[in-house]
């Protein structure tokens, strides 16, 4: 198990008195190869937990924050097709409402649906001698970001259920405005009244930028128009531009913030949202790919709908957009309200995940799922070498139970049997000894660990203490969540980003074992926001990065590709550091984490067998008050900064307290 390091009163103390010294680090030329996943992204999207729904779990306060609808997909309309919702119940109208008293809406069940998967429609009824316009409103996802020369795309399908004799045709308008009515951007769309679905689409774009996101959606039209007659609409949509210009994208102001900690791998899509409450609710893969109008969406594990817009090719295609490599989560036949399928009958379910592997990766010329890939414009097998059989399956005794009796067994032999080259991820292990499972000896492991500033600091060397064999582990979430003193945090501090960088010390150490580790939750919307922290933090106008995020970033873009070893430090040090090299740009990172109160100093030798060293080096440098956070009312309290220093053959580096830095060397 990890070294038990809840007991560190006594050691917190002596550190927080600790005066100033001096760290000897002689530098070998010995070491290993640094994995090329070692840093990356973990994603899922859920919401609105009870507490009543983990009783079983070990985590006993688990928020978790809406992240992709309404965060990095870029979808801008809420509850665009009344997906899962019951009609008739004002719960379905969630994020619309009537434009005025003279507009009547409701959700209801389309006698003539739009697709299979899309029975419902919000129909707006026009009181005969209605001459006002009328239509509705959308609230978007807390908001509507009105940008100047940002052209917007949108469109929806409308019927007249019940089309008068002589046919009645005109325009709906549709504009973004103030919640006081002042219009800012509109446009029209011609309509005739058909009984029939039909799809128009439209664009417009914004002349001014506005501050506030406090905005509306709305769809109008003259009352004396459709006076009399009622009008159907479903799968309502607006996008901005989005990352690479991808039709159903992903945000770019998010994607960016990711692309700069140079992540070199996603995984997805969870987390507990694979699992669902019930089998029936679980995360199915054939439901999110395709047409908007085949996605029925799914009732979210934490009580809200997932459209599923945002779905297995939509991550792969983002996946390889930004240059990462998934780590490809899939149903393991447990489920949140602790009920295990028996081994009787997972066929079907394993079926399903052998389809999904094959819609990834297989020969879109000689496989049926790689034909359904090719036709969506992908015919060349997406690079997936992980898949990650269930999530925290260790999170009920039932459920490890059954993973480590048959569930991993029945999962791996077929896959394994089916695709031997790729690298199977178990998750029923909760520390570095691992459970004896049945069937194929598992190799990798997906760890998780979300704990307070004392333990990070203290845990560095957790990974050390592991036996060097054939087993490799992956820290696959991660986080300081909770002060010294048990409080939750809103924000990640200085104080829990420099313990998490100190901690992090130990996956560069141990890159020889630890293949990679993300942090997690990875985004929160600061208007709908239940677990606390998160890495990225975003309404929908503004982006704003945390302390963590800094500390990320810092070990995504200086990772290098070699460890080297060196003198290293105890456990209850003050200061931690590791030292890596990149050996094609020629540079040696010297990472330096000081978790205390006080400034300490730490001299670098560097190896002879290093001929060559640039005497002009940079660093950078995140610190700042222990409790600092960056939050929306000050989200740049604490910023890194850049620096440089003369750089030799020995380097002295003075690390203020609480500081993360990294000094880059010119080496060859």
């Amino acid at each position: 198990m990890w070294l038990n390091v809840h007991i560190l009163t006594l050691v917190l103390a002596i550190l927080s008195a600790v005066k100033a010294a001096t760290f000897n680090v002689a530098i070998s030329t010995g070491g290993h190869a640094q994995p090329d996943t070692l840093y990356g992204l973990m994603y899922e999207d859920i919401n609105h937990v009870c507490y009543a729904q983990l009783a079983s779990s070990s985590r006993a306060h688990i928020f978790i924050s809406q992240s992709g609808d309404g965060g990095l997909y870029a979808e801008l309309i809420q509850n665009r097709a009344f997906q899962q919702v019951t009609p008739g119940t004002s719960a379905a109208l969630n994020s619309w409402a009537a434009l005025n008293a003279a507009s009547r809406i409701s959700v209801v069940r389309s006698n003539v649906p739009v697709s299979a998967a899309l029975p419902n429609a919000l129909s707006l009824a026009v009181n005969a001698g209605t001459t006002d316009s009328v239509g509705f409103t959308n609230t978007g996802f807390w908001g509507f970001p009105v940008t100047a020369n940002t052209r917007y795309q949108g469109s929806f399908y409308y019927r007249f259920p019940n089309p008068p004799s002589n046919q009645v045709s005109g325009n709906f308008n549709v504009d973004l405005r103030s919640t006081g009515g002042t219009v800012f951007t509109s446009t029209s769309v011609p309509f005739t009244s058909s009984a029939g679905w039909k799809k128009v689409t439209f664009t417009f774009t914004p002349s001014a930028t506005q501050a506030s996101a406090n905005n509306l959606f709305a769809v109008s039209v003259t009352g004396a128009t459709v006076s009399g007659l009622t009008v159907e609409f479903t799968l309502v949509s607006l996008f901005p531009p989005t990352f690479n210009n991808r039709p159903n994208g992903m945000r770019i102001d998010i994607s960016q913030a990711l692309a700069d900690l140079k992540p070199t791998f996603f995984r997805f899509p969870g987390g507990n949202n694979l699992e669902g409450q019930t089998p029936a609710r679980r995360w199915i893969w054939n439901n999110t790919i395709g047409d908007l109008l085949d996605r029925p969406g799914r009732q979210g594990d934490w009580s809200y709908v997932n459209t599923d817009g945002l779905g297995l090719f939509d991550y792969l295609q983002w996946i390889e957009d930004m240059g990462m490599e998934p780590i490809m989560g899939v149903w393991a036949g447990y489920t949140l309200n602790t009920q295990s399928v028996p081994e009787n009958q997972l066929g079907p379910y394993v079926q399903e995940v052998l389809d999904q592997i094959h819609f990834a990766i297989s020969d879109s010329s000689t496989n049926a799922q790689g034909r359904r890939r090719a036709a969506l414009g992908h015919p060349a097998p997406f690079n997936v070498r992980y898949v990650e059989i269930g999530n925290e399956d260790w999170i009920s005794a039932g459920g490890l139970a059954s993973y480590n009796n048959y569930r991993w067994r029945v999962f791996a032999s077929a896959i394994s049997t089916t695709f031997p080259q790729l690298r199977l991820i178990s998750t029923s292990g909760t520390s570095g000894n691992v459970p004896s499972v049945s069937g194929p000896r598992p190799i990798y492991w997906d760890l998780h660990i979300y704990e307070n500033p004392n333990w990070f600091r203290n845990s560095a060397y957790n990974f050390d203490i592991l036996p060097r064999n054939d087993l490799r582990f992956f820290q696959g979430e991660y986080a300081v969540t909770n002060a010294n003193n048990g409080t939750r945090l809103s924000y990640p501090t200085v104080e829990g980003a420099i313990t998490e960088a100190a901690y992090m010390t130990g996956f560069d150490r141990n890159s020889d074992i630890v293949f990679a580790a993300a942090y997690a939750p990875l985004l929160n919307h600061i208007s709908s926001t239940q677990w606390t922290p998160n890495l990225i933090s975003y309404s929908p106008n503004t982006l704003f990065k945390s302390t963590s995020y800094y500390v990320q970033q810092m070990f995504g873009v200086y990772k290098g590709d070699f460890y080297l070893t060196s003198t290293t430090n105890t456990a209850s040090a003050p200061v931690q550091w590791s030292v890596t090299r990149n050996t094609s740009a020629g540079q040696v990172y010297l990472k330096v984490i000081n978790t205390s109160t006080s400034a300490h100093t730490v001299v670098f030798t560097l190896p002879s067998s290093i001929t060559t060293i640039n005497a002009a080096g940079t660093g950078r440098i995140l610190t700042g008050a222990a409790a600092t956070m960056n939050t929306p009312s000050s989200p740049n309290a604490v910023v890194p900064r850049s620096f440089t220093f003369t750089a030799g053959r020995t380097i002295t580096y003075s690390a203020v307290a609480w500081s993360a830095s990294v000094l880059v060397v010119g080496a060859r």
